[in-house]
């Protein structure tokens, strides 16, 4: 049995499929071959935090998807999770001092320079809200510019520490929800990176495995008895 153990929710609607956080882990596992298996907890976002499953707050303490388990380790959050999958794959991230720190620097980068300019503008793309308040049209723009900024890094470079890396996993898969929201329009170079790591095999594996998850789950739910038929009969 695989050492490595993914957590991710046993379901979700549909609008996230394909772009929760899990995706992020399996595509790396599948890049470094590593063994893993997959696990779950209930998708309950109306549950209070404070009524969540101790085991689950000790394994994340935000209540959030996903952890990864590794023997007596768990690590959570997929920046984590990732620079501790890359330091046990060249395939991941090189071991020359330098190349490493590249690709740590543009980890970090693609998290708190990007997602976290695109994770407040999708929340409200998500939402419906399309009022044109200052505070909305603040963060369009704040979004343009990091857009740009990538823009610029990614024009004549396949990926962004010369050899595809965690860095790119994550890079790519803020920019995939942006460029599914219509933020990518004026980035070519963008949408050619998004298009470039997507078709690699690992990607492609790990995707199809986080949606058969979730059409599992709603198999196992259409299976359910429904507990008003009997009290209405």
């Amino acid at each position: 049995m695989p050492d490595m153990t993914l957590t991710t929710f046993d379901w979700v609607p549909d609008l996230p499929r394909g772009y929760v956080r899990d995706l992020r882990v399996r595509w790396a596992l599948e890049e470094a071959g590593l063994p893993y298996r997959v696990t779950s907890i209930p998708f309950a976002p109306s549950i209070p935090f404070r009524k969540l499953d101790t085991v689950q707050r000790a394994q994340q303490p935000y209540a959030q998807v996903p952890w990864l388990t590794d023997g007596g380790q768990t690590i959570f959050e997929t920046g984590a999770i990732l620079l501790y999958l890359g330091e046990r794959s060249a395939a991941l991230m090189p071991h020359e001092s330098s190349r490493r720190q590249d690709v740590i620097t543009w980890l970090f980068a693609a998290l708190n320079s990007v997602e976290a300019a695109s994770l407040p503008w999708s929340i409200f793309h998500f939402s419906g809200d399309t009022e044109q308040t200052p505070g909305r049209q603040h963060l369009d723009a704040f979004l343009r510019a990091r857009v740009a900024y990538t823009e610029q890094c990614l024009a004549g470079h396949d990926w962004l520490a010369d050899t595809f890396s965690i860095a790119d996993i994550l890079m790519a898969d803020v920019l995939r929800l942006v460029h599914r929201l219509g933020g990518l329009a004026d980035a070519p170079a963008c949408r050619a990176y998004i298009a470039r790591a997507t078709d690699r095999p690992a990607f492609a594996k790990a995707h199809a495995d986080q949606m058969a998850h979730f059409v599992a789950a709603d198999r196992r739910l259409q299976c359910q008895p429904d507990p008003q038929k009997g009290k209405a009969e």
